[in-house]
């Protein structure tokens, strides 16, 4: 086991899954940052801490939001891999939509990842995203309109959904949140 603090154990596996979720390899990703293979390949075993810059740099070549890469919960070492304490959950975007949401998930190196999505009343997508993934979204509460390629739907709480790497657009114009849980593969945060 690595003498590294608990904060940091995931930061390194979650950074290679990224990467090679991304097509993009350790050279590609040396290249874009301006530092060594070397420095990337210690980065992504837990053997060197990037600084607040290197994680900046990171966030911008992986195109994930920098919270995503700092963000890592400590959870004692039995749990760490296995167990997402609610009060740990970490957080993803800048919530600047409408959209709060959590890794449910305890890293990024599976197959998938599970992420727990909070919309507020009134807000919407501003631009369509379409990302090269299978998606699947369960409701818990509240209402959603989405539109996926073009067919436009309403779910609510008990629906499920699916997108395949088609352009989708939600919205909750509704007066309440709306909270779905989505399972998302291959990871995209």
């Amino acid at each position: 086991m690595n003498s590294q603090s608990p904060t940091h154990t995931t930061l390194g596996a979650d950074l290679r899954a990224l990467r090679r979720a991304r097509g993009i390899t350790i050279a590609e990703l040396a290249a874009r940052m301006g530092r060594s293979v070397g420095w990337i390949s210690q980065v992504e075993r837990d053997m060197s801490e990037p600084s607040i810059s290197d994680l900046r740099g990171l966030a911008k070549c992986l195109d994930v939001p920098m919270s995503m890469l700092f963000a890592h919960a400590s959870a004692p070492v039995e749990e760490q891999g296995y167990i997402v304490r609610s009060g740990a959950r970490r957080p993803m975007g800048s919530g600047e939509e409408g959209l709060i949401e959590e890794l449910l998930s305890p890293d990024l190196t599976d197959d998938f990842e599970m992420v727990h999505s909070t919309f507020a009343p009134q807000a919407r997508m501003q631009s369509a995203a379409h990302r090269p993934t299978q998606e699947v979204a369960y409701v818990i509460s509240g209402r959603l309109d989405l539109q996926i390629g073009a067919r436009h739907f309403t779910v609510g709480a008990g629906d499920s959904f699916r997108i395949r790497n088609e352009p989708f657009l939600w919205s909750n114009p509704y007066d309440c949140p709306c909270v779905a849980v989505w399972v998302i593969a291959p990871p995209v945060y």
